[in-house]
């Protein structure tokens, strides 16, 4: 439906470093006292709440985080009257030899009819030990967080695919994982506080890569109200995390001693080299199984001793290796509130520890054909499973300074229906690859040395290493102090050794013990005080298609729109933030819309993103439809003459955008809502 933004209209805009440019804004805007409209979530109540939050007023007694990986997830939580102790989830049951399990395998078992059977290591091991023949029939997912980072055009019926090639709706199989969270967390939570209401009590966080796009996040609070975690009614109980930015906040809170320093020597600009940092990669890993005994972890209630030592201003990367994606931000510490500031938008892509599995994959596919593979991964899906945790679990013991070669079990049904499907056995197939530095054993596994190994890293680690020495060469990223790595793959020898060996002269790099943890704690504490992060920048620029005042020589005819006697230039690009622009949390852009026609009972406002800040029209290359917000406009009598105005509010500072409207004549709220996954 048509609207006109009028060229008069006050609003109030973000300056281009995210301060209050002097445009006025109208009487009790948001922000101001009195105000009745205030920003709401994606699916906003009824009734919105203030914006206004602290860590000192919040209602929830007890924060759940859930770190949704690629590989692995896991939950934890923290009650609001003891905020310095995170409880990580209660073990878990099964799990691979020599590896931590704190956290499960993101791994989901649906029945043959579709129904949930089991997550984690239990829907893992069942499939394993179902008939080959029968496995063919149940629906087993692994690593589907990927499919919503890669998909351009996620909707509400995106569909992902099972290991044995049947489909399912992508919003049913998240919630489906969420909903398994949520029943083992509530569980635990009464078993130690049986007086807790399910309802109201708990504030849920989510977290998501920082390089998600708008309806990746939306899809995720979609399937949080689906797997009933809260209810749209009530969307302030649900956050939204950015990993990295979960990272930091969790990096502010560490001791000296909870840090491993990969610098041989302190770098110029970092601490005095007296600090005592253990790098030792062994005494670190020794330290890191000692740490995971507890499942009670106890932070700072200020800042941690790194942060004491920091000056205001001082600048930081994180850089968040995980097992799909990796996540780059990076910020600047404000005193003496210990608040952050993000410095330049979140960068990244699909970089991850995954990139290593495909690698091995491909290695498999040079020695036994790729059609026998896929052939393989159809027919025998459970067996394809056991070989990848094979690999994983050697992956995991690749080292820089390792001599032996890493034996990789291959299932005795992998070299039996290499046999029967192709007439000759694994060896000598291994023989004619010609394959360097991989050899095979009589006791039926794939030796691979030091070098074969090391290849299967390098195209992923070269993508990282390209990306953090981009991101240093922006002048916005100047005098980088430290560099922290955190997320799942962060824990590899072999990433540590190659990050510390390329940007070791230019800052500290630094791993926390519980790296794997990292982002999980940090989910908990943003929880507890969502306004930790003060400024953080738009990744795109966000705006809408406006009517203006046609300029001839200005604007191009084909632009010309005759209306009432008055010449409009249509599709004009009215940004409402541009890329990279810092925004502060709570600030919002305001605009006001007028109704096409008497009686409109609902407005729809289309929203256009680009990733460029120099967009004219909404027709210009690269601009595209992302989203509509749509307004619900009560009956009202209107006389004669008079024009209807609605007031939008939008904020951009927080980890998802959030939007309300005002009806000006009645001052009261619209029901505003904002759609980015129905396009």
């Amino acid at each position: 439906m048509a609207m006109l933004l009028e060229p008069g209209m006050q609003s109030l805009r973000l300056g281009a470093n995210g301060e209050r440019c002097p445009t006025p804004s109208p009487p009790g805007s948001p922000g101001t006292p009195g105000d009745s409209c205030s920003i709401a979530p994606l699916t906003p109540s009824q009734s919105p709440r203030s914006e206004a939050r602290s860590q000192q007023t919040t209602s929830f007694a007890v924060v759940v985080a859930i770190d949704f990986g690629t590989t692995s997830s896991g939950y934890a939580f923290s009650f609001s009257s003891d905020p310095e102790a995170i409880h990580m989830m209660r073990k878990w049951e099964g799990g691979d030899p020599g590896v931590a399990n704190q956290k499960t395998p993101t791994s989901l078992l649906l029945t043959p009819d579709g129904a949930f059977h089991s997550f984690g290591y239990t829907a893992r091991d069942y499939y394993h030990d179902l008939d080959p023949e029968e496995a063919r029939e149940w629906l087993y997912f692994e690593k589907f967080k990927m499919k919503i980072h890669s998909t351009s055009d996620l909707t509400m019926s995106t569909e992902l695919e099972a290991l044995n090639g049947k489909k399912a709706p992508a919003l049913e199989v998240f919630a489906h994982a969420l909903r398994f969270f949520r029943q083992h967390a509530v569980q635990e939570l009464k078993e130690q506080c049986p007086s807790l209401p399910e309802r109201d009590a708990i504030r849920w966080v989510i977290t998501v890569p920082a390089i998600w796009k708008q309806p990746a996040k939306q899809f995720m609070r979609e399937a949080a109200y689906r797997a009933g975690l809260v209810s749209p009614e009530s969307p302030e109980q649900l956050l939204i995390a950015l990993e990295p930015e979960a990272a930091s906040i969790y990096c502010r809170k560490l001791r000296l001693h909870q840090l491993i320093d990969l610098s041989c020597k302190a770098a110029a600009n970092g601490l005095a080299p007296e600090h005592p940092i253990d790098s030792s990669f062994r005494q670190a890993r020794e330290q890191l199984r000692r740490s995971r005994h507890s499942r009670t972890f106890l932070v700072e209630s200020g800042m941690g001793e790194l942060w004491s030592e920091m000056q205001a201003g001082d600048r930081y990367i994180v850089a968040d290796c995980g097992g799909g994606t990796v996540d780059l931000t990076v910020h600047q510490i404000e005193k003496p509130q210990g608040t952050l500031k993000e410095l330049y938008k979140a960068s990244g892509g699909p970089y991850g520890a995954v990139g290593v599995d495909l690698a091995f994959e491909q290695l498999l596919c040079h020695i036994f054909g790729a059609d026998f593979i896929a052939t393989f991964k159809a027919k025998r899906p459970a067996a394809w499973v056991d070989l990848t945790i094979a690999f994983e679990a050697r992956k995991r013991a690749a080292a820089p300074a390792r001599a032996s070669a890493l034996n990789v079990s291959l299932p005795f049904s992998f070299i039996d229906f290499y046999r029967k499907h192709r007439g000759q056995n694994v060896e000598t197939a291994l023989k004619r690859s010609n394959v360097n530095f991989v050899k095979w054993s009589s006791q039926g596994m794939l030796r691979m040395s030091p070098e074969a190994m090391s290849e299967l890293f390098q195209p992923t680690i070269s993508q990282i290493i390209k990306h953090i020495d981009d991101l240093l060469k922006k002048p916005e990223v100047q005098g980088i102090k430290f560099l922290f790595l955190v997320g799942g793959f962060a824990e590899s020898a072999m990433l540590q050794r190659a990050v510390q060996a390329a940007f070791g002269a230019a800052c500290r790099v630094l791993v926390p013990q519980d790296v794997g943890l990292t982002i999980l704690k940090g989910a908990v504490l943003f929880g507890l005080d969502p306004t930790i992060v003060r400024v953080r920048r738009s990744p795109l620029s966000y705006g809408v298609g406006v009517l203006n005042k046609f300029v001839e020589g200005k604007h191009p005819r084909e632009k010309l729109l005759v209306k009432g006697g008055r010449t409009w230039c249509t599709d004009v690009f009215e940004r409402f933030v541009a890329v990279d622009q810092s925004v502060a949390l709570g600030e919002v852009v305001q605009r006001r819309y007028c109704p096409a026609r008497p009686g409109q009972r609902r407005t729809i406002i289309n929203i256009y993103c680009s990733a460029s800040d120099d967009a004219l029209y909404i027709t210009d290359p690269g601009v595209r439809k992302c989203g509509t917000v749509s307004l619900e406009l009560e009956a009202l009598p209107e006389p004669a003459g008079a024009r209807r105005e609605i007031r939008a509010s939008m904020q951009f500072g927080d980890t998802e955008i959030k939007v309300t409207a005002m009806d000006i004549s009645t001052a009261k709220t619209v029901r505003a809502t904002i759609d980015f996954l129905s396009n």
